[in-house]
């Protein structure tokens, strides 16, 4: 008889998953090839994480997460004025914007964080830099594959 292998922390799974808010499906991979990801490593949010923990192989399981368990609430100081001078250093100097677009900026890390044009002044654009499912529930359907 051998043993089932479980979710825990460090896990590197393969599994299908579908993240599902408000408006549908965000992320669904069940029309196609697996996922593969390792936990800890900010591939999913710490409160889905701990949601797969303890799950095993082969199980098939819809999480529903109450509003902004999965992404936290929403921020008011993730809104912030850009100043289009400070776009145009750093980005395409005639660039255009539009409301509902969401642009990529380099973090301090080396890494890349995204905000969602929300209102446009003729010398700054107003960003939302919190995630687009803060403070909304969600829904997470997983089928686990395999835990290393």
């Amino acid at each position: 008889m051998t043993a089932t292998t479980l979710i825990q922390p460090g896990s590197f799974l393969t599994l299908h998953y579908r993240l599902s808010g408000p408006q549908g499906d965000i992320i669904n991979t069940f029309g196609g090839p697996p996922a593969t990801l390792s936990l800890g490593n900010g591939e999913l949010s710490p409160a889905m994480e701990a949601r797969l923990m303890g799950l095993a192989e082969g199980e098939h399981v819809t999480l529903q997460m109450a509003e902004g368990e999965a992404f936290g609430e929403r921020n008011p100081d993730m809104l912030q004025w850009v100043q289009r001078q400070l776009l145009a250093q750093f980005g395409e100097p005639d660039a255009q914007y539009h409301v509902g677009e969401v642009l990529e900026f380099p973090a301090p890390d080396n890494g890349r964080y995204a905000g969602a044009v929300v209102q446009l002044r003729d010398d700054a654009v107003l960003f939302d830099f919190n995630h687009p499912l803060a403070g909304k529930a969600v829904s997470l359907e997983v089928h686990v594959i395999g835990v290393l």
